[in-house]
């Protein structure tokens, strides 16, 4: 059964007393207060309501006590706001009576980090997304107007290790093996018999990381022989894997039901991916070709982008571009994750439509890099009802434009726009969104819906204690 709130058991009695002088409402940030006062809106505990009782229709009148909505939203959001592991989060929430009071647990039981990752899991990044739009509401209510509009792109990475051909066919045929060992443990001497490749597999990658240190003519026929051998490995494996799962589906291998059904829908999932690395490989290795259609740069996260943002120290970024849409006090008011990367100038117009949407009115002032820059973006946001458009144009060489580049207002808002960067860093060093730690695009969706929302409640507390 899953409640909206909990009845506290408090800390500041006796019992605390007894320990430290100090109540521990007294030992809170300043934020934390009005944070405290925004996480009590009754509209927030709904939505996360509405998900559960989506998920399990009677949990609201059946079943035993389950983590009441408030305690769930405020781990999730304190998980986010100190970038922890979910075993820190229930370490340190355990140990700490500030965070005990903040998260409304009090003397009760802290609930153990499985058991917060399943609701995290539960929840969707629609879940999160209407959170989000939320907490947008509230920060209107106290200190957003949505006078101006900021709007940058960054790369979030997915959790992946740096992919190169031998070590994607290393992962894929170690996961494949992992499977059908599984699978011949549970049925037993049935059907098709398992080979294990693995120390085979790992002796051809190790051949090709010692003939790539050699830059010679030579070293280069050891690597492509190498590779011709780990390729062939690789097809065999992927071979018998196909099997299995046709055994399985067909019954001939028999055994647990729910072992044999997960593990057949890994292989089916695995066999493409694994497919499509020996394509990529073959074209790459033995046919000098650098672009393969469809190409995959983690069997684990097939969503992965290659995206190059002409950063010096970190040319090629594994993951997936994300949009961070600002309004004024630091309040990110809009975030979008691309399954695949969209060029910059195609996103402004949407923007300033999305603030439209949100706010009733168009900004006074819209402001965004060079790279946003066309002069069909310039008028549409004009005809959207943006008094000034604070785009440079780095190409253009006409008078009009450098002289409209040179006033003062446009260089307010250069200066204004570059506030972003700083709150794409923020978010990246306070809350970890360099890398995604959740799997999937879903999965980075709720870490960086999360990871707002928890920056945004940080800036309202912040302002609002000024």
């Amino acid at each position: 059964m899953i409640k909206t709130r909990r009845a506290q058991l408090d800390l500041s009695d006796e019992f605390i007393a007894g320990f430290i002088a100090e109540r521990p409402e007294d030992l809170w940030e300043p934020w934390m207060r009005h944070v405290d006062e925004a996480l009590d809106d009754a509209r927030l505990l709904e939505i996360i309501q509405d998900a559960w009782k989506r998920l399990c229709k009677k949990s609201k009148t059946r079943g035993r006590p389950g983590t009441p909505a408030e305690v769930i939203l405020r781990l999730l959001v304190l998980k986010h706001i100190r970038d922890w592991s979910f075993e820190e989060l229930e370490r340190e929430v355990g140990a700490n009576f500030v965070y005990r009071q903040f998260t409304r647990i009090g003397g009760g039981k802290v609930p153990d980090n499985k058991s917060i990752s399943r609701f995290n899991r539960q929840l969707g990044p629609e879940v999160i997304d209407n959170l989000h739009q939320r907490v947008i509401a509230i920060a209107q209510e106290k200190i957003i107007r949505g006078r101006k509009l900021r709007v940058d792109t960054t790369v979030v990475e997915t959790n992946i290790h740096y992919p190169t051909d031998s070590s994607l066919l290393g992962d894929g045929v170690r996961v494949l093996t992992r499977v059908m060992k599984k699978v011949s443990a549970a049925v037993g001497k049935v059907g098709t018999q398992m080979r294990d490749r693995i120390r085979s597999v790992k002796r051809r990658i190790l051949e090709i990381a010692r003939a790539s240190r050699d830059i010679s003519e030579k070293g280069k026929e050891k690597r492509v022989a190498a590779y011709g051998k780990l390729l062939e490995i690789s097809s065999r494996v992927v071979g018998q894997a196909k099997k299995f799962s046709a055994e399985i589906a067909g019954k001939v291998k028999r055994g647990p039901r729910k072992i044999l059904q997960k593990a057949k829908r890994q292989l089916d999932e695995m066999i493409p991916r694994v497919q499509q690395v020996i394509r990529q490989t073959r074209q790459r290795v033995l046919g000098g070709e650098t672009r393969a259609e469809g190409k995959i740069v983690s069997v684990f996260e097939p969503q992965t982008e290659v995206i190059r943002k002409g950063k010096a120290g970190k040319p090629n970024e594994f993951g997936n571009l994300v949009k961070i849409q600002e309004a004024e006090n630091q309040i990110v008011t809009h975030y979008e994750v691309f399954e695949e990367r969209p060029s910059d100038s195609a996103l402004l117009t949407p923007s300033i439509e999305r603030h439209i949407e949100q706010f009733g009115h168009a900004p006074e002032i819209a402001a965004a890099d060079a790279g946003f820059f066309s002069a069909a973006n310039e008028a549409k946001a004009e005809e959207l009802g943006v008094r000034r458009v604070a785009v440079p144009s780095q190409s253009s060489k006409s008078p009009q434009r450098k002289q409209r580049q040179k006033k003062r207002w446009f260089k307010k808002a250069q200066k204004w726009r570059t506030g972003c960067e700083g709150r794409i860093s923020v978010l990246k060093r306070r809350h970890g969104i360099r890398r995604s730690r959740y799997k999937g695009t879903d999965g980075m969706r709720r870490f960086v819906g999360l990871s707002v929302i928890a920056d945004n409640l940080i800036n309202i507390g912040r302002t609002m204690a000024r």
